[in-house]
């Protein structure tokens, strides 16, 4: 068990498309032990959501998992810690949904992105069975923030065009500034 260091943005792993896994590396002792320190450095970042290739390994796996009784989330549910393989999205309602995101790989800024509102994700989990889930709202957020990174994409080539500051800025100002408002349709996420 370790914290692995997460790859900040600039370095090459996190713009490359990772790998998928084959059945067999799905069930092999270095990806039991790679989730197990992902889901350590997760913890230890204060994430919501990590990729492979966040800590250095270009590979078609993420994790996520939130619960609701966080103080950092209080209002977004609670979705049990997913481990998700080889994945692949289909959006499923194109209403777009803004959230202010952040990164552990883009730390201390804040950019607001719109994503579809419901996706269907297809993947393999840890024991190499067949899975799907259908998340929406902030969930499908998360999910395509992740999956996001397993196609060497970050958050911020996804923020919004517009007039400026307002759609991106450092951690303190956004706090300062731009926090949401109650009953704005924006929320907020990290990974």
């Amino acid at each position: 068990m370790a914290i692995r260091k997460v790859a900040r943005m600039g370095h090459p792993v996190l713009r490359q498309k990772g790998r998928k896994l084959s059945a067999k590396e799905i069930q092999s002792p270095e990806i039991r032990q790679l989730v197990t320190d992902m889901i350590e450095t997760m913890d230890e970042y204060g994430g919501i959501g990590l990729a492979a290739p966040q800590v250095h390994e270009s590979i078609q796996l993420a994790l996520l998992g939130f619960d609701e009784e966080s103080d950092r989330y209080p209002e977004m549910g609670n979705q049990d810690l997913l481990v998700v393989i080889n994945p692949t999205v289909t959006v499923l309602d194109k209403t777009p949904q803004s959230f202010w995101e952040g990164c552990l790989s883009v730390p201390g800024l804040r950019g607001l992105v719109t994503r579809p509102r419901k996706i269907r994700v297809d993947f393999t989990d840890l024991e190499g069975k067949p899975q799907s889930i259908e998340p929406e709202g902030f969930l499908a957020t998360v999910f395509q923030h992740e999956l996001d990174h397993l196609d060497g994409i970050l958050y911020i080539d996804r923020v919004e065009q517009g007039p400026g500051v307002t759609k991106f800025a450092f951690q303190e100002e956004y706090d300062r500034y731009l926090t949401p408002e109650p009953g704005d349709e924006v929320g907020e996420m990290d990974d």
